[in-house]
C-alpha cells in the first residue's frame, strides 16, 4: 500500500509583478548618439515592394544588456525594433548607406563604447526618477504639441533630450518667452521637458516639419487623419 502524499500548496504567480520585472530590464540606462549616418530601414505595409532608411539618432543600452537603434518617431524616441505598426511601417534592419550593409543587430562598436560607458558611471536604480543624461539633437527634429482640444497646435522645434533613471526619455523644447541668448544648448533656463507642459507631443524629422509650416495640404490633411483619432480619445 503506498504512502498517502501530502498536497503541495498551490504556487502563487504575481503575473503583475513578473511584468513589471521585464519592463525594467527593458528600460534605457544609457544613450549614444549616432555621428556616422547609420540609418534605420523600415516598410510600409502599403508599399511592399519599397524600402525606406531613416536617421538613427542614437544607441540605447538596456538593463537587460541588449543595444537598440533609437529614432524619434509618433510620441517618442523609440527602439527601431518597437515599429511594427500596420500602418505606420515596421522595422527590416539597420543600414551603413556608406557600404549599403544591412544588419539586424547594433555595430560591435557602439554596443562596446555603452557597455564601457554604463561600467563607468555605475548606473544605480533610484527610488524618484533622477536626470543621468542629456544629448543634444542632431537632426532637427520638431515636436507637434497638443494641449486642450480647442488650443492651436504648436510646432516646436527639438533641442535635446534626457535620459531619466526609470529609462524614459524626454525631449527638450524652448519657452520662447525665456530665451535671452542664442543659439540654445542644453542646460539652458529656457528649456523644458515636452510632456511637462504638452497632453500629446508628436515628432516628425526636419523636412515633414517644413511641409507643415509652409501648410502644405497634404501634409495638413495626413497629419489631421494621423493625430486626431488619438487626441480626440483623451478627452
Amino acid at each position: 500500500m503506498g504512502i498517502p502524499l501530502s498536497p503541495r500548496p498551490a504556487q502563487v504567480i504575481d503575473l503583475d509583478a513578473m511584468r513589471q520585472r521585464q519592463e525594467a530590464r527593458r528600460r534605457l540606462i544609457r544613450l549614444s548618439p549616432e555621428l556616422d549616418g547609420l540609418e534605420m530601414v523600415y516598410q510600409l505595409p502599403s508599399e511592399p515592394d519599397a524600402y525606406y532608411g531613416m536617421p538613427l539618432l542614437a544607441w540605447g543600452l538596456r538593463e537587460d544588456g541588449h543595444v537598440v537603434g533609437l529614432v524619434p518617431w509618433m510620441e517618442s524616441l523609440t527602439p527601431c525594433h518597437h515599429l511594427n505598426d500596420p500602418e505606420h511601417g515596421h522595422f527590416i534592419g539597420y543600414r551603413d548607406p556608406e557600404t549599403e550593409e544591412l544588419f539586424e543587430e547594433a555595430p560591435d562598436h557602439k554596443v562596446f563604447e555603452l557597455e564601457q560607458a554604463a561600467a563607468y558611471f555605475e548606473y544605480e536604480v533610484t527610488s524618484e526618477p533622477t536626470l543621468i543624461q542629456q544629448l543634444p539633437e542632431t537632426q532637427g527634429t520638431h515636436a507637434l504639441c497638443m494641449d486642450d482640444s480647442d488650443a492651436p497646435w504648436q510646432l516646436k522645434q527639438v533641442f535635446g533630450w534626457r535620459l531619466y533613471s526609470d529609462g524614459v526619455v524626454e525631449a527638450l523644447l524652448a519657452d520662447e518667452q525665456l530665451i535671452d541668448s542664442t543659439p540654445i544648448l542644453p542646460g539652458d533656463p529656457c528649456l523644458y521637458t515636452g510632456h511637462s507642459r504638452h497632453r500629446v507631443v508628436y515628432f516628425f524629422q526636419r523636412q515633414i516639419a517644413n511641409r507643415i509650416r509652409r501648410e502644405d495640404p497634404a501634409t495638413l490633411e495626413a497629419l489631421a487623419l494621423m493625430v486626431m483619432p488619438d487626441h480626440q480619445q483623451d478627452d
